[in-house]
């Protein structure tokens, strides 16, 4: 089972009523036990609890059951068990129905205290028994894998019921469409919307067959594509001119929608109920992605480069660096606008963006640097930070959908966290754009046409109207935005050179076009190393690093590769030991 299956399992046990006989079984069969070690636990066999109602599984957790109010000191009990050390056991597990105790012997994660219906909130916490790993940001906000569990179900409806929506043709409309429920549900529960304005009309004006499910949804999605000024003469229904202009790309092009049956307007409706506003964009983007692919939904929730992995990347690259330079300002007026200058010039490219997590996660980390500069300058609060100079490829085009649905939602969410929640709603709408996001294969583009060497930034203007004015976004005309900076990153697909295809080997023979011979030895990683090497001579002021297989630093693929990287000017600015990607 991946983590969106075991999700959903905890949940559907957590709804139920409470059987104390039961739950012991129920809950080890949530978290991927096979039947028949169930069934030998039940007869007895395998039990080895020593505990009064308790169920005691080797090597995995030891649980009991108590009364209604007589929980008491029965987590204490399990922890003092001999049986619990002597068993190897990971975790303990206490509850009477009303309440549930759980702690994790390995680890110094706090223990779980809850009502029994909210314990399937926490199946974060419990994931290692059934093998995978977490990450904190899954152990402490479940909803991404919610949402990802919701939209799966949904998608392979929507497939289900629209098999001409299941070809090359139309498979981009399919992912448009989700791409643009996702804002929806996203912006009704920030503020961007009205509560419920999306999901209300959806639920009144369909029919509880879902008939005409797809022609209500189209019809909210093309006023949301209609400025104010052309909506007399769009002929909108009246439930639907109470929504605001989106536009941003998101809407524009194709608006029809597929067809809905009972099952598909349901799942629509579940996705609905969830908190939206707690979506962390730099995780949900990357299991939503799989969402959309049919090789990886087998998979679904399970890979994912943690935030932490991520900064291994990022922090040496150029964050440190700004870090350095804030401390090293001060109070110093003159220095830290010249670091806000600098941020504001900083461009960021991932050639293998896939969801956008480095995108995101560098978008993040840089906001909240300039926060600090706001705070300790009293300056203007309006990020000078724009979506504009993040830039990525991605093959999938879903994937590059989410990349930048999920750069809007890290801007939005920034803005309120930092400035306030009514400035964030005063200027996220219309849409702006959401980062340079482009689909192709990476390594039969020219990197220079996606991510064009920049001059000095200019300094633009918006009219905001009203008290406030202008508001100048880059400085001002004696303050310009700094000298451009690129950083490209990244963590390209590896495939060793025995497991490429043909198309995969000839992607590499125009990467390597100067050294034909490295694109028959090297992994499918390198060709990103060989377009960045092209990159960075015609680029100023621009810096490269990927996560890359260890067969790259090491045995017959280093010495073949590194010599003609050294001998074109390039030079190592840092490395980092071995590590591995996270599983959720």
């Amino acid at each position: 089972m991946n983590a969106v299956e075991i999700e959903e399992a905890a949940s559907a046990l957590a709804a139920q009523p409470f059987d104390a006989a039961e739950f012991p079984f129920a809950f080890l069969t949530a978290f991927g036990n096979k039947e028949t070690t169930v069934r030998r636990l039940r007869a007895g066999s395998a039990n080895a609890s020593d505990i009064e109602g308790g169920v005691l599984q080797r090597n995995n957790i030891h649980l009991a059951v108590r009364a209604p109010g007589a929980l008491g000191d029965t987590l204490a009990a399990l922890r003092a068990s001999p049986r619990t050390a002597a068993a190897k056991v990971k975790f303990i597990l206490a509850t009477d129905g009303e309440m549930l105790e759980a702690e994790d012997l390995t680890s110094n994660e706090p223990p779980i205290a809850c009502p029994y219906p909210k314990w399937a909130d926490h199946f974060g916490f419990f994931l290692p028994l059934a093998g995978i790993s977490t990450v904190g940001q899954i152990k402490n906000n479940p909803i991404d894998i919610k949402a990802t569990g919701r939209l799966n179900r949904l998608y392979t409806e929507l497939l289900k019921d629209n098999p001409d929506w299941d070809t090359a043709a139309r498979r981009h409309d399919l992912n448009q469409f989700m791409a643009r429920l996702i804002f929806c549900f996203f912006a009704e529960d920030t503020g961007i919307f009205p509560d419920r304005m999306f999901t209300e009309p959806v639920e009144r004006m369909s029919e509880a067959q879902s008939a005409n499910t797809h022609q209500v949804i189209g019809e909210l999605f093309r006023a949301m594509n209609t400025p104010q000024a052309e909506r007399g003469a769009a002929g909108l229904p009246r439930w639907a001119t109470a929504f605001p202009y989106v536009n941003g790309g998101l809407y524009g092009g194709n608006t029809d929608c597929p067809r809905f049956s009972r099952a598909a307007r349901a799942y629509l409706h579940k996705a609905g109920e969830l908190d939206w506003k707690e979506i962390n964009p730099d995780i949900f983007g990357s299991m939503i992605q799989a969402v959309a692919d049919d090789d990886e939904r087998g998979e679904l929730g399970m890979h994912y480069t943690s935030v932490p992995n991520i900064l291994k990347v990022l922090n040496p690259l150029f964050l440190d660096n700004l870090r350095e330079q804030l401390e090293a300002a001060g109070d110093n007026v003159r220095k830290l606008k010249n670091l806000r200058r600098r941020l504001a010039a900083i461009r960021v490219f991932d050639p293998a963006c896939g969801s956008g997590n480095f995108l995101v996660i560098a978008y993040k980390e840089m906001r909240e640097i300039e926060a600090q500069i706001v705070r300790r300058i009293d300056d203007n609060p309006r990020s000078r930070i724009k979506l504009d100079n993040f830039f990525g490829i991605e093959i999938k085009s879903f994937a590059a959908e989410i990349a930048r649905l999920a750069l809007l939602i890290a801007e939005f969410q920034s803005d309120v966290r930092l400035i306030s929640q009514r400035e964030a709603k005063l200027h996220v709408l219309p849409l702006h754009q959401t980062g340079q996001i482009h689909i192709g294969n990476a390594l039969r583009m020219n990197w220079l046409e996606v991510c064009p060497p920049a001059a000095h930034a200019v300094v633009e203007e918006r009219d905001l109207g009203g008290p406030t004015g202008r508001l100048l976004l880059d400085g001002d005309a004696d303050d310009p935005a700094g000298e451009p900076e690129t950083y490209i990153c990244g963590n390209p697909p590896y495939r060793g050179s025995k497991w490429q295809t043909d198309e995969q080997k000839n992607d590499l023979l125009l990467a390597w076009k100067n050294h034909p011979d490295l694109a028959k030895t090297t992994d499918y990683v390198t060709g990103w190393i060989a377009q960045a090497q092209t990159y960075v001579s015609k680029v100023d002021k621009c810096v490269f690093t990927f996560v890359m297989t260890n067969n790259v630093t090491q045995g017959q693929q280093a010495g073949d590769l590194w010599a003609p990287l050294f001998e074109s000017g390039l030079g190592v600015k840092f490395g980092n030991y071995p590590f591995d990607i996270a599983a959720l």
